[in-house]
């Protein structure tokens, strides 16, 4: 008996140490690129380069209106996918049947996650660009970046959903509530933390993507802030890619700047999102 408690406390450190070593080797290289990031743009990050607009072939000034551009089309895609995706994600978990029929659509959902998003670009550059004729706009990129995100939102606030115990349900409807009521104020005040989750991954995908915005709403030098959704405009993440590999003689310092800049765009709203998601599992029954 001894022997095999033994035997049995080995395996759980060498298990423990194998899970270990593969958390380090997949965190140590993300924490050593976003160090070398900070590092070799900080000096470049002043109150010039956060507020004011491109200048000199953009060598010089700031890249606010790259960052009120990505705040822009971030905001016009939360807008969009948010209520689609979640209501989306209560009709297949609450009221579809299990059938053929659903099984296929999440299948397709699926496999929908898993398109390029340059194919979204094209998508969006022939839907909403050219047939609808919303032209290169703050509009077109939204809308293209909420069909691109909209899977993924879908899928996560799905499981969230289904994750919540039947039993609160069947004890709603035994006391008088109908469906709806016992979806809206049951099940979906319950399911906040993960469809927030998935919300959240949604909307960072699309704040750092650079394809389907080339194609339907990133300008390559616009130094003016949009005045309307129907405006192109300049983003962090087209803007960074231009910076790189299309202007010669580019100080190094303002691309990493802008880099780093993108990174702490990403890291606010995973902090708001952090926040908002602690309160409401404090506020969860389960």
């Amino acid at each position: 008996m001894a022997l095999n408690a033994q035997r049995r406390r080995i395996t759980q450190q060498v298990g423990f140490g194998v899970l270990l070593l593969a958390a380090l080797l997949t965190v140590l290289p993300i924490a050593l690129i976003v160090g070398l990031i900070l590092w070799r743009g900080a000096p470049a990050i002043s109150l010039e380069f956060l507020t004011a607009a491109p200048r000199d072939g953009m060598k010089a000034g700031g890249i606010l209106p790259a960052i009120v551009g990505t705040f822009w089309l971030t905001l016009g895609t939360a807008v969009v996918v948010v209520p689609f995706g979640v209501g989306a994600a209560v009709y297949l978990s609450e009221y579809a049947p299990e059938s053929r029929w659903t099984r296929l659509i999440r299948i397709a959902i699926i496999n929908l996650a898993g398109v390029p998003s340059v194919v979204y670009g094209l998508f969006g550059l022939g839907l909403f660009v050219l047939f609808l004729r919303f032209g290169t706009s703050i509009l077109a990129g939204s809308l293209t970046l909420a069909i691109m995100t909209l899977p993924v939102i879908i899928s996560t606030a799905e499981e969230a959903l289904r994750a919540v115990p039947q039993s609160f349900r069947v004890v709603s409807i035994s006391l008088g509530g109908t469906q709806w009521q016992t979806i809206r104020r049951v099940v979906l005040p319950q399911a906040v933390p993960g469809i927030l989750t998935g919300v959240i991954l949604g909307l960072e995908r699309a704040a750092g993507e650079t394809a389907p915005i080339l194609f339907t709403a990133a300008a390559f030098f616009l130094p003016r802030l949009p005045g309307s959704p129907f405006d192109a405009t300049m983003a962090l993440p087209y803007h960074l890619f231009v910076i790189s590999t299309q202007v010669p003689g580019m100080p190094i310092q303002l691309q990493y700047g802008t880099a780093a800049v993108l990174l702490g765009f990403v890291l606010v709203m995973n902090l708001l999102a952090t926040v908002v998601r602690s309160r409401a599992r404090a506020r969860r029954q389960w």
